[in-house]
């Protein structure tokens, strides 16, 4: 994971800047499908495409008590065998059950997965699950996309 492994700080959202709060809402909008493209979802929040990429990988939204909940994470991952049985892996440690998992066809050596889990008392907190996939060899980025 290119240097998400870094420390986290939890911030009031009136302490984090609009800009960053856009960047949320433009993963909301992609998440939800409420936008095709990112061209089209930044057009609706009102910041640059340059401003998303930029920040993308480096704010979400903090959910206090998910338990009873479904979660829906992207990881992208290298090609290599026996990576998704790592990732996986982690999610059994975790006490995550796993709802459904696509994996895309890996292109340029490198897969997304979409995974829902669902979230129980026995369940690790999902900042713990997003903080041991990220530090799995080969994993390059973990993100929520959805939670219902």
């Amino acid at each position: 994971m290119a240097d998400n492994s870094s420390e986290l700080y939890i911030v009031r959202k009136k302490a984090v800047p609009e800009i960053l709060r856009k960047v949320v809402e433009v993963n909301k909008i992609l998440a939800s499908g409420r936008a095709r493209t990112v061209n089209e979802a930044v057009d609706q929040v009102g910041i640059s495409r340059s401003s998303y990429y930029k920040f993308k990988d480096d704010i979400e939204e903090f959910h206090d008590s998910l338990a009873g909940t479904t979660v829906t994470l992207f990881i992208e991952i290298n090609d290599e065998t026996g990576l998704l049985s790592e990732v996986l892996r982690v999610f059994a440690v975790c006490r995550a059950n796993i709802l459904t998992i696509h994996q895309s066809i890996p292109l340029n050596g490198v897969a997304g997965i979409t995974v829902s889990i669902q979230i129980s008392p026995a369940t690790e907190r999902v900042e713990t699950i997003i903080a041991r996939l990220g530090e799995t060899d080969g994993v390059k980025q973990v993100r929520i996309t959805g939670r219902a």
